[in-house]
């Protein structure tokens, strides 16, 4: 399959070039983020591709030329083409790969790298999303689910982390003790942690894990026209574009627009929960030995607060929600260990 972009055919047009291809079957096409118009050839024949920009008109052209056909007399020769205008929608494209053996025709969707997870995610969201008649609370539903399956993996990091918590005195005295030593108290730290079966990079497991997912979502969100306008619940009539409420008006409270300000400005309710949630589970986490990485860390609530501001509100939701069930389950973690301890 081969894919260029506008500003490359401008480009390569204002010097006269065109780009061809030569292959059987296939399709040409130029689309953007939610539409397409393309041309589609017999499959079962070599075709000639060809995609361009004109620079006279400041137009781009996409055609095919079919092998020459030799025509006897009396006789008649068949060819089928085919036209898509439309939605891009996953299902339909899927459905006119499989019934007319168009190769890669869901690529017309701009899926990414993580094609292998995204396709798959965004069905389980439209699965979830037929039975509970709602993207917001399919988001919410697949959260627990990818929750439920991580389980384990994430119930060992935080039994870990709950450790960690219960050795931080430990840990101060040793700081204490070697603070001028730092390779002295980074041995006994390690020493401290192997005795008592202690992880300390564990607590990174359930953010790992939460990585791929995020990707997923945010490019589902993004190029997934089933998402486009599609509400939540209250002022979240867009599960695909930001927040739409912001704190400098208080939330639509005050009759004045804040789109002179910066996106990043424009904290909404969700950011400004999903902030909160990180300071919460911050609080269950042991404080980071190192005083320059616990800085960091108390840092990164407010970070991710502004930086998740511009961000689709359906992410955002997805984010809050996952922190809030992590806050349970290691509440719950920590709690039974706090016991078994004393």
């Amino acid at each position: 399959m081969s894919e260029k972009s506008y500003s490359d055919l401008k480009e390569n047009g204002q010097k006269g070039i065109s780009h061809k291809s030569e292959k059987n079957g296939g399709w040409i096409g130029i689309t953007d983020k939610y539409w397409m118009s393309a041309l589609i050839p017999d499959q079962s024949k070599i075709f000639k591709f060809t995609y361009r920009y004109i620079k006279n008109t400041g137009s781009f052209q996409t055609d095919f030329l079919g092998e020459l056909q030799v025509l006897e007399p009396n006789s008649e020769i068949n060819v089928t083409s085919r036209v898509f205008n439309g939605a891009k929608k996953l299902n339909l494209l899927d459905q006119y790969e499989k019934e007319l053996n168009i190769e890669h025709f869901d690529l017309a969707i701009d899926f990414g790298w993580f094609y292998f997870l995204t396709k798959p995610f965004f069905y389980a969201l439209n699965w979830a999303n037929d039975i509970l008649g709602n993207f917001g609370l399919a988001i919410l539903a697949i959260t627990v689910i990818v929750k439920l399956v991580f389980f384990p993996l994430a119930n060992k990091s935080y039994k870990s982390m709950a450790r960690m918590r219960i050795l931080s005195p430990q840990l101060q005295q040793l700081k204490e003790r070697f603070g001028n030593d730092r390779q002295r108290m980074n041995q006994e730290m390690m020493a401290l942690y192997k005795r008592e079966k202690v992880n300390p990079a564990a607590g990174c497991l359930p953010i790992l894990v939460q990585i791929p997912v995020f990707f997923a979502l945010y490019k589902v969100l993004f190029v997934s026209i089933e998402m486009r306008q599609a509400p939540f619940f209250g002022w979240v009539k867009d599960l695909s574009v930001a927040d739409p409420t912001s704190i400098f008006n208080l939330f639509g409270l005050l009759p004045y627009s804040t789109n002179f300000l910066p996106d990043f400005l424009n904290l909404g309710v969700w950011p400004i929960l999903m902030g909160i949630t990180m300071v919460l589970q911050q609080k269950l986490n042991p404080k980071p030995p190192d005083p320059v990485q616990a800085k960091i860390f108390a840092w990164m609530p407010i970070v991710f607060t502004f930086l998740l501001a511009t961000f689709p509100a359906g992410l955002v939701i997805y984010w809050t929600w996952n922190n809030l069930l992590s806050i349970a389950q290691q509440w719950v973690i920590m709690n039974k260990m706090n016991k078994d301890s004393k």
